[in-house]
Protein backbone atom coordinates (compact mmCIF):
# COMPACT_ATOMS: atom_id res chain seq x y z
CA UNK A 1 0.00 0.00 0.00
CA UNK A 2 1.00 3.62 -0.44
CA UNK A 3 0.32 6.16 2.29
CA UNK A 4 0.83 9.76 1.20
CA UNK A 5 1.09 12.43 3.90
CA UNK A 6 0.70 16.02 2.65
CA UNK A 7 1.37 19.11 4.75
CA UNK A 8 -1.15 21.94 4.53
CA UNK A 9 -0.32 25.13 2.64
CA UNK A 10 0.97 28.42 4.02
CA UNK A 11 -0.83 30.39 6.74
CA UNK A 12 -0.04 33.70 8.41
CA UNK A 13 1.37 31.57 11.24
CA UNK A 14 4.07 30.26 8.90
CA UNK A 15 4.94 33.75 7.69
CA UNK A 16 5.18 35.15 11.23
CA UNK A 17 7.08 32.05 12.45
CA UNK A 18 4.55 31.42 15.20
CA UNK A 19 4.23 28.36 17.37
CA UNK A 20 0.76 27.42 16.27
CA UNK A 21 -0.84 24.03 16.18
CA UNK A 22 -4.22 23.96 17.85
CA UNK A 23 -5.13 27.43 16.54
CA UNK A 24 -7.32 26.87 13.49
CA UNK A 25 -5.76 29.34 11.04
CA UNK A 26 -6.88 29.54 7.39
CA UNK A 27 -4.58 29.35 4.37
CA UNK A 28 -3.38 32.47 2.64
CA UNK A 29 -5.16 32.98 -0.70
CA UNK A 30 -1.78 32.98 -2.46
CA UNK A 31 -1.09 29.53 -1.00
CA UNK A 32 -4.43 28.20 -2.25
CA UNK A 33 -3.47 29.31 -5.76
CA UNK A 34 0.00 27.76 -5.43
CA UNK A 35 -1.50 24.44 -4.28
CA UNK A 36 -3.90 24.43 -7.23
CA UNK A 37 -0.96 25.03 -9.58
CA UNK A 38 1.04 22.17 -8.01
CA UNK A 39 -1.99 19.90 -8.34
CA UNK A 40 -2.47 20.85 -12.00
CA UNK A 41 1.17 19.85 -12.64
CA UNK A 42 0.53 16.40 -11.11
CA UNK A 43 2.47 16.79 -7.86
CA UNK A 44 -0.15 15.03 -5.74
CA UNK A 45 -1.11 11.37 -6.17
CA UNK A 46 -4.57 9.91 -6.44
CA UNK A 47 -5.63 7.19 -3.99
CA UNK A 48 -8.50 4.90 -3.03
CA UNK A 49 -9.20 6.91 0.14
CA UNK A 50 -8.60 10.39 1.45
CA UNK A 51 -8.49 11.92 4.93
CA UNK A 52 -7.66 15.22 6.59
CA UNK A 53 -7.06 16.24 10.19
CA UNK A 54 -10.28 18.23 10.03
CA UNK A 55 -8.50 21.51 10.80
CA UNK A 56 -9.38 24.45 8.53
CA UNK A 57 -5.95 24.70 6.89
CA UNK A 58 -5.97 20.97 6.10
CA UNK A 59 -9.50 21.14 4.70
CA UNK A 60 -8.62 24.15 2.54
CA UNK A 61 -5.48 22.39 1.29
CA UNK A 62 -7.47 19.27 0.44
CA UNK A 63 -10.05 21.35 -1.45
CA UNK A 64 -7.33 23.19 -3.41
CA UNK A 65 -5.64 19.93 -4.42
CA UNK A 66 -8.49 17.44 -4.79
CA UNK A 67 -11.64 19.53 -5.08
CA UNK A 68 -14.88 17.86 -4.05
CA UNK A 69 -13.56 14.29 -3.72
CA UNK A 70 -15.21 12.70 -0.66
CA UNK A 71 -12.89 12.31 2.31
CA UNK A 72 -12.94 11.38 5.96
CA UNK A 73 -11.59 13.18 9.00
CA UNK A 74 -9.04 11.70 11.39
CA UNK A 75 -8.87 14.10 14.37
CA UNK A 76 -5.81 12.23 15.62
CA UNK A 77 -3.87 13.83 12.76
CA UNK A 78 -4.35 17.38 14.10
CA UNK A 79 -1.22 19.40 14.89
CA UNK A 80 0.43 19.70 18.32
CA UNK A 81 -1.17 21.89 20.96
CA UNK A 82 1.60 24.27 22.05
CA UNK A 83 -0.34 25.23 25.19
CA UNK A 84 0.84 28.55 26.64
CA UNK A 85 3.30 28.97 23.73
CA UNK A 86 0.52 28.91 21.14
CA UNK A 87 0.51 31.89 18.72
CA UNK A 88 3.83 33.24 20.02
CA UNK A 89 7.22 33.63 18.35
CA UNK A 90 10.61 32.56 19.60
CA UNK A 91 11.40 36.22 20.24
CA UNK A 92 8.34 36.51 22.49
CA UNK A 93 9.27 33.34 24.38
CA UNK A 94 13.08 33.28 24.56
CA UNK A 95 13.14 34.75 28.08
CA UNK A 96 10.12 32.85 29.46
CA UNK A 97 11.31 30.25 32.02
CA UNK A 98 8.68 27.64 31.02
CA UNK A 99 9.74 27.92 27.38
CA UNK A 100 13.43 27.60 28.22
CA UNK A 101 12.66 24.52 30.30
CA UNK A 102 10.61 23.05 27.44
CA UNK A 103 13.31 23.48 24.79
CA UNK A 104 16.15 22.43 27.11
CA UNK A 105 17.00 18.76 26.74
CA UNK A 106 14.50 16.41 25.13
CA UNK A 107 11.89 18.73 23.64
CA UNK A 108 10.39 15.68 21.92
CA UNK A 109 9.34 14.29 25.30
CA UNK A 110 8.90 17.58 27.17
CA UNK A 111 5.26 18.63 27.39
CA UNK A 112 4.35 22.20 26.48
CA UNK A 113 2.67 23.68 29.59
CA UNK A 114 -1.05 23.36 28.97
CA UNK A 115 -0.39 21.43 25.74
CA UNK A 116 1.28 18.32 24.37
CA UNK A 117 4.70 16.85 23.67
CA UNK A 118 6.02 15.62 20.35
CA UNK A 119 5.80 12.06 21.65
CA UNK A 120 2.12 12.53 22.54
CA UNK A 121 1.33 13.87 19.06
CA UNK A 122 3.18 11.04 17.33
CA UNK A 123 1.42 8.39 19.44
CA UNK A 124 -1.97 10.02 18.73
CA UNK A 125 -1.27 10.17 14.99
CA UNK A 126 0.00 6.59 14.79
CA UNK A 127 -3.13 5.39 16.60
CA UNK A 128 -5.30 7.29 14.10
CA UNK A 129 -3.39 5.78 11.17
CA UNK A 130 -3.34 2.19 12.50
CA UNK A 131 -6.73 1.17 11.03
CA UNK A 132 -5.94 2.98 7.78
CA UNK A 133 -2.67 1.08 7.42
CA UNK A 134 -4.19 -2.27 8.40
CA UNK A 135 -6.80 -1.85 5.66
CA UNK A 136 -3.97 -1.81 3.07
CA UNK A 137 -5.61 0.54 0.55
CA UNK A 138 -3.72 3.44 -0.99
CA UNK A 139 -4.50 6.52 1.09
CA UNK A 140 -3.77 10.25 1.05
CA UNK A 141 -3.87 12.25 4.31
CA UNK A 142 -3.66 16.04 4.42
CA UNK A 143 -2.26 16.93 7.80
CA UNK A 144 0.49 18.97 9.49
CA UNK A 145 4.28 19.21 9.47
CA UNK A 146 4.79 18.08 13.05
CA UNK A 147 2.50 15.11 12.55
CA UNK A 148 4.24 14.03 9.34
CA UNK A 149 7.68 14.42 10.88
CA UNK A 150 6.74 12.47 13.98
CA UNK A 151 5.02 9.63 12.12
CA UNK A 152 7.81 9.17 9.58
CA UNK A 153 10.53 9.61 12.19
CA UNK A 154 8.86 6.78 14.10
CA UNK A 155 8.49 4.57 11.00
CA UNK A 156 12.10 5.18 9.91
CA UNK A 157 13.98 5.67 13.21
CA UNK A 158 17.47 5.46 11.68
CA UNK A 159 16.82 8.22 9.14
CA UNK A 160 17.31 11.35 11.23
CA UNK A 161 14.09 11.62 13.22
CA UNK A 162 11.24 14.12 13.02
CA UNK A 163 13.14 16.94 11.39
CA UNK A 164 14.38 14.77 8.52
CA UNK A 165 10.73 14.31 7.52
CA UNK A 166 9.11 17.69 8.16
CA UNK A 167 8.08 18.94 4.71
CA UNK A 168 7.61 22.50 3.57
CA UNK A 169 3.98 23.69 3.37
CA UNK A 170 2.31 21.90 0.46
CA UNK A 171 4.99 19.21 0.45
CA UNK A 172 4.88 15.67 1.70
CA UNK A 173 6.00 12.08 1.44
CA UNK A 174 4.69 8.78 0.14
CA UNK A 175 5.41 5.72 2.27
CA UNK A 176 5.41 2.26 0.73
CA UNK A 177 4.14 -0.34 3.20
CA UNK A 178 4.02 -4.11 2.94
CA UNK A 179 1.72 -5.91 5.38
CA UNK A 180 1.69 -2.80 7.55
CA UNK A 181 5.48 -2.44 7.68
CA UNK A 182 7.15 0.59 6.11
CA UNK A 183 9.67 -0.39 3.45
CA UNK A 184 10.44 2.91 1.74
CA UNK A 185 9.65 6.61 1.65
CA UNK A 186 9.93 9.19 -1.13
CA UNK A 187 9.26 12.94 -1.08
CA UNK A 188 6.63 14.40 -3.36
CA UNK A 189 8.16 16.08 -6.42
Amino acid sequence: MKLTLIRHGITVGNLKRLYYGSTDLPLLESSVEELKAFAARGRYPKAERYFTSGMLRAEQTFQAIYGDIPHGILPGLREIDFGIFEMKTYEQLCSVPEYLQWIDGDNEANVCPGGESGVMVTERALAALAPVISDERDTVCVTHGGVIGGVLGSMFPNSGGRYAFTPEPGGGFTVELSRGEPIGVTPLD
